[in-house]
């Protein structure tokens, strides 16, 4: 006899959940909303059992956000604004802290969906070291081509930009004519 799937477990996407993992402080972590809402509990009462077992929860499963950090995660649309957090900075839980979550939550949905949460970790994880792998190949590749051929250059120059896509400029919005400059420079 087949085991039964959680309806809500069942219909989450991976996708989705790795979609709500952030890179924050260098470490990869869920909002508590996010988190709230994916155990479906609401955000509150997920704070409040995170409180009641302040212990199960060192700074390397979960840490509260800075006014700074959440001001950014703002201007990225990653929180539609700051009234959505309530009045309070938000907590990210890392990869322990999520597991740790689902313990104090003791639903059939929290321990199910966390299953779900770890994978997305995991495959992010494997996605990483394999873009390392990659490069480290590449990088070997090209030091053993470097004296041969010229036009390996090239190639391999390519893929390291693919790799490694440039960080876009944010420069100042408008326009500046040369009129505008000489009457600056009297």
């Amino acid at each position: 006899m087949k085991k039964q799937k959680d309806t809500k477990a069942a219909l989450i996407p991976q996708e989705y959940v790795e979609s709500k993992i952030l890179l924050i402080r260098g470490k990869k972590v869920m909002l508590d909303k996010d988190l709230a809402g994916l155990y479906s509990v609401e955000t509150r009462a997920l704070n409040q059992a995170v409180k009641r077992n302040n212990e199960r929860f060192p700074e390397d499963f979960m840490f509260q956000l800075t006014k700074t950090e959440a001001n950014l995660l703002v201007s990225q649309n990653v929180i539609p604004s700051k009234r959505s957090l309530g009045g309070s900075l938000p907590y990210v839980f890392t990869e322990h802290g999520t597991l740790m979550v689902a313990n104090i939550i003791k639903s059939t949905t929290a321990v199910k969906v966390s299953i779900v949460i770890v994978r997305a970790f995991v495959k992010l994880r494997e996605m990483m070291l394999s873009h390392k792998d990659l490069q480290k190949k590449i990088e070997a590749m090209e030091r053993r081509h470097d004296k041969h051929d010229q036009h390996f250059q090239v190639v391999f120059k390519a893929i390291k930009e693919m790799l490694n896509p440039p960080v876009e400029k944010k420069g100042k919005i408008g326009f500046r004519s040369n009129k505008a400059k000489q009457f600056t420079q009297h």
